[in-house]
């Protein structure tokens, strides 16, 4: 009895040391689990795989953008001052670089070194607001040499005056907003022996090559039809100035109109006027009588769908 009873105590402490050793086992297994898993949330962590902004970057499509480094930006294109070019500057030849729109082409000349940076010629002259190379008086129109027009003639005849004294001053042409145009095959306008008056200014410029005092200028459509639009205006204003001369004071009146395809007139406004009332209504009169030409299909191709944009000074002068 004594012998079982101590048998049978043995097997239970076995049993129970058994017990204990899987215990430590298991515990040393749950930590050593508890340890990679506290190793893995930390890489997990460093590595920020779960944190909001990666996984919103990883939704986001890539953006790519391509530039192109041999490519500068264009610059917006600019408008083209008008220059007109007389019959004793014309050149068959298109100057290199074009400046200006003009009836004709011409090339750039100096008489004098270069003195300055705007693109003319360097000469001595008065000082005066505007672009005169030459002196020459105003002549007006002769009958049947009047620009083209789609227009009938006026039933009123233009008067003639004889003398062209110092303090009718000069229609001068400004910039006007314009497209660009090419040459053309469009037939010329007919020759006018309307001038307008012009006095040598005094210029200082970047043109090196020696010669007449010009411009570089290109011959387009746009700078046919300014001529003839500045030609039929012109001579109607001088012949209105000759007949008001006592009227009139020395001033500026400055305007700006739209010309359509047909050569009608639309929104005539006075910018500025520094003369009297009767100067205002003196080109008022002017523009409204003159017969504008129509524009050729190649040219109405290429201006605005309103029209295109005249700005025009009408320049009396002291006769000094």
């Amino acid at each position: 009895m004594t012998t079982s009873e101590f048998m049978i105590g043995q097997s239970a402490d076995d049993a129970l040391e058994r017990k204990q050793e899987f215990r430590k086992i298991f515990w040393a297994l749950l930590a050593a689990l508890l340890v990679h898993l506290v190793v893995a949330y930390s890489i997990a962590m460093s590595g920020g795989l779960f944190s909001s902004h990666s996984v919103m970057e990883e939704d986001k499509p890539i953006e790519l953008t391509f530039v192109d480094l041999n490519k500068a930006p264009a610059e917006p294109k600019k408008n083209t001052m008008f220059m007109e070019t007389p019959d004793s500057k014309k050149t068959v030849e298109p100057p290199a670089e074009k400046t200006f729109e003009s009836n004709a082409n011409s090339r750039a000349a100096s008489d004098q070194p270069a003195t300055g940076d705007a693109p003319l010629p360097s000469q001595q002259g008065k000082d005066r607001p505007g672009v005169d190379l030459d002196t020459h008086p105003y002549s007006m129109a002769n009958p049947g040499a009047q620009p083209e027009s789609s227009a009938q003639p006026s039933a009123t005849p233009t008067p003639q005056p004889t003398a062209a004294p110092e303090q009718f001053a000069m229609l001068r042409a400004t910039p006007t907003p314009s497209p660009e145009s090419r040459p053309s095959s469009t037939p010329q306008q007919q020759a006018s022996s309307y001038q307008r008056y012009q006095e040598r200014t005094k210029l200082t410029g970047r043109i090196t090559t020696r010669g007449i005092s010009s411009v570089n200028a290109l011959g387009t459509p746009l700078g046919q039809y300014q001529k003839a639009l500045f030609d039929a205006i012109g001579s109607r204003w001088y012949a209105s100035v000759e007949g008001h001369r006592d009227l009139i004071s020395i001033g500026t009146t400055y305007v700006t109109f739209v010309v359509d395809p047909s050569g009608r007139v639309k929104n005539f406004k006075i910018v500025e006027n520094t003369g009297n009332e009767t100067s205002a209504n003196v080109v008022i009169q002017s523009v409204q009588e003159a017969k504008l030409p129509a524009m050729s299909e190649e040219l109405a191709t290429t201006v605005p769908p309103e029209g295109l944009t005249i700005e025009i000074p009408f320049t009396i002068f002291a006769n000094r």
